[in-house]
């Protein structure tokens, strides 16, 4: 698919080697892996940005978001929702919980 008045284009379930990225975005020479999870439980955080540092690796990107769908009704959705940049090492992963 191509994006921003074709000056990108998005690549879904892209093979990395090791896997397969749920998005990644092509634009202006750049790549931005974005995972997508459902939230199972506590982990799901954690899980996510394992697998999305595997695949920034491979990929040779820096920069990467992980999205997590939180489907549970008791929580508010104040706790629900969440905005964190996480540094670790070489990588920043953006995970945005909705």
């Amino acid at each position: 698919q191509r994006i921003i008045n074709s000056g990108g284009r998005i690549d879904r379930e892209m093979a990395t080697g090791r896997g397969r990225i749920d998005v990644c975005i092509h634009y202006e020479n750049q790549r931005y892996p974005l995972e997508i999870k459902i939230r199972k439980d506590a982990k799901t955080l954690k899980e996510g940005q394992k697998q999305l540092t595997r695949y920034m690796e491979t990929l040779g990107c820096h920069e990467g978001w992980l999205v997590i769908f939180d489907r549970r009704v008791k929580p508010s959705w104040k706790s629900r929702l969440f905005w964190k940049t996480i540094k670790a090492d070489q990588h920043t992963i953006h995970a945005v919980g909705c």
